[in-house]
C-alpha cells in the first residue's frame, strides 16, 4: 500500500519521545484525516444546487406535464431513496456472506474429525440429521478418520496445521490488512482517518476465504470481530459504486457505521445489539439518521441470514437458546462472583496480550506463517484432551448453555455422578483457553476475541453453576436453598454459563448495554435481564477499579493509530504547548504561479495558512495542498496560465456576484468539488492573474494560544476539523492537528494519564497472590494437624 509520509501542515521541532515510542510516532504520519467541516460545506453546496435545479419549472406553457418534468420528478425520488437502496444492498450482501462463512466453517471444523459417507460436502450435523444430537457413535453415515485414538489425534493436528498454514500464507501474500480483528482500525476510519486498502476488494475476499480456515484450525480466536471488518468492506465496495457516496467521506462513514452494526447483528443474531454496538463502541458521533440506517441495515442482514438458515434449525446463531425457568434472589451472590471473574479476566487478557503483541512485533515479524501454524498445532495438541476445547467454540457454548431437561447430554455434562470430573474439565478448559487467547489474539490471521472470551466465560460459569447445584443437592433445605421448591430444579447451570459468557465479553471489550441486549436477544427471556445487568455492572466496577480499557482501544494505542478517546482528561496545559510554530505560510498576494510551484516542490506540508502581505502575519485564510495542486494543474488546461502569472488569494466584492458561483458557500472554500470547480476556474483564471480565493477557507477554525488543551480536543471530536489555527489578536502564531495532540499526550503525559493503570493492577495481583498463598498455607497446616491427630 502506498503511504503518505508528508508532514502534517507544517515543519516544527517535535517533542523528544522515548525510544520505544518512536515507531508509534512515525506511524502517525501514515494516516490522512478527513476534514469534516470541509466535507459538510461541499455537501451543502451540492444540496443548494440540487434544490435550485428542482425549482426550475419543467411544465409546458399551459402547465401541461412534459417529459422533462417527469424526468426531474423521477430524479428527485431516486435521489431520496438512494441511501435506503444502498443500505438494503449492503444488508443483503452482509447476510449472504455471513451465511456462507457459517456453512463453510461448520464443514471445515467437522472434517478434522471425520467425513460423511453419504456426501463429502456434508458436515456432521447434516450427515446425522435424523439422529438426536448427531451422536457419532450412533450415526452410521458419519465415519471417523480412524478407529485408533492416536491416529485420530494426529489427523486432527495435521488438519489444524494445514488450515492455519493456508490462511496465514494467503493473508501474507495477498492481503496483509486481512489479519487481525479489524475493529480498532474500523473505529479510526469511522472517526475520520483514511487507511487506503483496508476496506478494499482483496481484503474482503481474502478475509472471507481465510476466516473459516482459521476458525476450523482450532485457534483460540473468533469470527465475530472479523465479521465487522468484512461487513464494512462490503459496505464500502457497494457504496463506492454510487457517486453520491464515493465523493462524500461523511456519507461513506454513515454507510460504514451501518455496516458495522449489521456485522455484529449477523454474528450474534442480534439486530438491536448490533445497532447499540455501533453506538457504544464504533462511532463517537451518532445521529438519529445514522441510527435508523444502521437499524435497517442490521434488520435486512439478519432477515437475509434467517432466510438462508445456515444451521437448518431456525436459529440465527448456533448457541441461541431459550430459558423458561426463573432465578432466585440468593443467586445474586454467585452472579457477583461471575462479574468479578469478568472484570479480572478482562484486565488479565488486556495486560498480557499487549505484552505478547510487543514480543510479536519485536521478534516474530518475519515468522507470521510459522507462528500461526505453531499456535494451531499447540492448540490442537492441548485441546484434543479436553472435551470443551476439542470442539468448535460456538458449538461448545451451545452445549454449555443448555438446560438439563432430559435432552441430549454431551459427555455426561448433566449427570450427577460425573459432576466433579466435569468441574475439573471445565476449570482446565477455562485456564487453558484463557492462556491460548492471550498468545493467539493478534497473530497474522483473521482473529477476533468476542467468541473466545464468551467461551471462556461459559466454561467458568457452567463450572460455578455445577458447584452451586451440587451444594444445593447436598443441603437442599438448609440456608439459602430453603426457598427452593422441592419438585422443581432450583439451579440451572446453563444460565450461569450464559452470564459468565456475558461477563467475559464485557470485561475484555468494556461494553455494557450492548452485551445486555445481545444476551437478551439470544435467550429471549426477560427474566434474565436483571441478572445480566447485575453481572455486567460488577464487571464494569472491577474494570474501572483496575483502570483497564477495552482491548480495541488498547490496540489502537499500541499500534499508534491517531484516535482521540471518548473520555475527557484534565491536562492543565494550554494549546501553546502543543501547537506547531515554525509554519510554511503563503502571502495573500505578491506571488506567481512559478513561486507557488517552488513552494510545493520544496515542502511536503499538507496545507498553507494565508497571511497578509504587509508582514504583520494577519490570518486571511487556509488552503489545502491538494486543492492548490489541483487548481494549478487544471488552470493550465482551462486557461492560458503561465509561470509568471500572478496569483491572488483574496476576493473582491464583485467576485461573489458572478452568476457562475451560484450555490457556493460565500465564506469557506469550495474544495475539490469537481461538479463546479471547472466552471469557477473559467471565471477566475486569466492570463494576467489567477484567483484562488474560491479554494481558500476564509473562515478557518481558530483558537487563542491560552485555550486549554482539553477544549481543543473537544473541538476535534465534535466538529472534526483537519487543522485548527492558533492566532493571537488576529496574528497567526501556530497551528495544531490531531496528530500533534496525540503525540504530546503520548510522549509527555502518557505515564500520568494512561487509562491503563498498570501499577494498580500489579498491586491487586500481588495482594491476591499473597492472600491465596496464605490461605493455601493455612489449609496445608490444618490438613497436617488432622493427619497427625489421626
Amino acid at each position: 500500500m502506498p503511504r503518505e509520509h508528508s508532514a502534517p501542515y507544517g515543519e516544527t521541532t517535535r517533542p523528544q519521545a522515548r525510544d520505544e515510542d518512536l515507531d508509534r510516532l512515525k506511524r502517525y504520519e501514515d494516516f490522512t484525516t478527513i476534514d469534516w467541516i470541509q466535507d459538510s460545506i461541499i455537501e451543502r453546496n451540492r444540496r443548494l444546487r440540487a434544490a435550485r435545479n428542482q425549482s426550475i419549472p419543467y411544465r409546458g406553457p399551459r402547465g401541461e406535464v412534459t417529459l422533462a418534468w417527469l424526468w426531474s420528478r423521477l430524479q428527485t425520488i431516486a435521489y431520496a431513496g438512494q441511501s435506503w437502496f444502498v443500505v438494503t444492498l449492503v444488508g443483503i450482501g452482509i447476510g449472504f456472506n455471513a451465511a456462507i462463512i457459517s456453512i463453510v466453517t461448520e464443514w471445515l471444523s467437522d472434517i478434522k474429525m471425520g467425513y460423511c459417507s453419504d456426501g463429502w460436502w456434508l458436515n456432521q450435523q447434516f450427515c446425522c440429521w435424523e439422529i438426536e444430537g448427531g451422536d457419532e457413535d450412533t450415526c452410521e453415515a458419519w465415519h471417523q478418520w480412524s478407529e485408533v485414538m492416536l491416529a485420530r489425534w494426529i489427523v486432527y493436528i495435521i488438519f489444524a496445521a494445514l488450515f492455519s498454514f493456508v490462511a496465514a500464507h494467503l493473508v501474507r501474500s495477498l492481503a496483509k490488512y486481512a489479519a487481525g480483528s479489524g475493529i480498532s482500525e474500523i473505529k479510526c476510519i469511522i472517526a475520520g482517518f483514511v487507511m487506503k486498502g483496508f476496506l478494499g476488494f482483496w481484503t474482503f475476499l481474502i478475509k472471507s476465504v481465510t476466516l473459516p480456515l482459521v476458525i476450523a484450525s482450532g485457534l483460540s480466536v473468533g469470527k465475530e470481530g472479523p465479521s465487522v471488518h468484512v461487513a464494512c468492506c462490503i459496505g464500502n465496495l457497494i457504496a463506492s459504486l454510487f457517486k453520491r457516496f464515493s465523493r462524500s467521506q461523511g456519507k461513506m462513514r454513515e454507510i460504514l457505521t451501518a455496516s458495522s452494526a449489521a456485522g455484529v447483528a449477523v454474528a450474534f443474531g442480534s439486530p438491536i445489539g448490533g445497532v447499540l454496538f455501533s453506538i457504544e463502541e464504533m462511532s463517537s458521533v451518532f445521529s438519529i439518521k445514522t441510527m435508523w440506517r444502521s437499524f435497517f441495515c442490521a434488520l435486512v442482514a439478519t432477515v437475509t441470514l434467517s432466510a438462508m438458515n445456515p444451521y437448518r434449525s431456525g436459529k440465527l446463531v448456533l448457541f441461541q437458546v431459550t430459558y423458561d425457568r426463573d432465578w432466585h434472589f440468593f443467586e445474586i451472590i454467585f452472579f457477583v462472583i461471575l462479574g468479578l471473574f469478568g472484570g479480572l479476566y478482562g484486565a488479565f487478557v488486556v495486560k498480557f496480550n499487549l505484552k505478547v503483541a510487543e514480543f510479536r512485533r519485536r521478534y516474530l515479524g518475519n515468522y507470521a506463517i510459522l507462528e500461526a501454524v505453531t499456535l494451531a498445532v499447540i492448540t490442537a495438541m492441548i485441546g484434543w484432551f479436553n472435551h470443551f476445547m476439542r470442539i468448535d467454540m460456538t458449538e461448545s457454548m451451545e452445549i454449555l448453555f443448555r438446560e438439563c431437561d432430559g435432552a441430549s447430554d454431551y459427555d455426561h455434562l448433566c449427570q450427577t455422578t460425573y459432576q466433579w470430573p466435569m468441574v475439573n474439565s471445565l476449570f482446565l478448559a477455562t485456564v487453558g483457553r484463557a492462556a491460548l487467547v492471550v498468545i493467539s489474539y493478534g497473530c497474522k490471521v483473521p482473529a477476533g476475541i468476542f467468541v473466545p472470551s464468551m467461551a471462556i466465560g461459559a466454561t467458568f460459569g457452567r463450572m460455578i453453576g455445577i458447584i452451586v447445584k451440587a451444594i444445593n443437592r447436598a443441603y437442599p433445605t438448609s440456608g439459602i436453598f430453603s426457598v427452593c421448591q422441592p419438585d422443581v430444579p432450583c439451579i440451572t447451570p446453563g444460565t450461569y454459563a450464559l452470564l459468565g459468557a456475558a461477563a467475559a465479553l464485557s470485561g475484555v471489550m468494556r461494553l455494557t448495554v450492548t452485551v445486555v441486549v445481545i444476551m437478551f436477544e439470544l435467550t429471549g427471556a426477560l427474566t434474565y435481564i436483571l441478572p445480566t445487568m447485575i453481572v455486567l455492572l460488577v464487571t464494569k466496577a472491577v474494570g474501572d477499579f483496575l483502570g483497564t480499557t477495552g482491548i480495541a482501544d488498547e490496540m489502537i494505542r499500541f499500534n499508534g493509530f491517531p484516535f482521540l478517546e471518548k473520555d475527557d482528561h484534565a491536562y492543565n496545559v494550554s494549546v501553546s504547548r502543543v501547537m506547531r510554530m515554525d509554519l510554511k505560510t503563503l502571502p495573500v498576494s505578491g506571488l506567481t504561479v512559478q513561486d507557488i510551484e517552488k513552494v510545493l516542490s520544496s515542502t511536503d506540508v499538507k496545507g498553507f495558512p494565508i497571511i497578509s502581505a504587509d508582514g504583520k502575519k494577519t490570518l486571511m485564510g487556509f488552503i489545502d495542498r491538494t486543492d492548490l495542486q489541483y487548481v494549478l494543474e487544471k488552470a493550465r488546461k482551462v486557461q492560458d496560465v503561465r509561470p509568471e502569472t500572478a496569483v491572488s488569494f483574496a476576493s473582491d466584492p464583485e467576485d461573489h456576484e458572478d452568476s457562475e458561483l451560484g450555490g457556493v458557500a460565500p465564506g469557506p472554500a469550495v474544495g475539490l468539488d469537481e461538479d463546479i470547480s471547472l466552471d469557477i476556474m473559467e471565471s477566475t483564471a486569466a492570463q494576467d492573474v489567477l484567483k484562488l480565493w474560491p479554494w481558500v477557507n476564509q473562515t478557518p477554525l481558530t483558537v487563542s494560544p491560552q485555550l486549554p488543551l482539553e477544549i481543543v480536543m473537544q473541538l476535534f471530536k465534535r466538529m472534526g476539523p483537519r487543522v485548527i489555527l492558533v492566532e493571537d489578536h488576529g496574528a497567526l502564531v501556530g497551528l495544531v492537528t490531531v496528530k500533534d495532540v496525540l503525540r504530546y499526550t503520548m510522549t509527555e503525559l502518557d505515564d500520568r494519564h494512561s487509562p491503563w493503570n498498570e501499577h494498580r493492577f500489579d498491586g491487586v495481583v500481588d495482594e491476591a497472590w499473597s492472600w491465596g498463598s496464605d490461605v493455601a498455607d493455612r489449609g496445608m497446616s490444618w490438613f497436617r494437624r488432622r493427619l497427625g491427630r489421626s
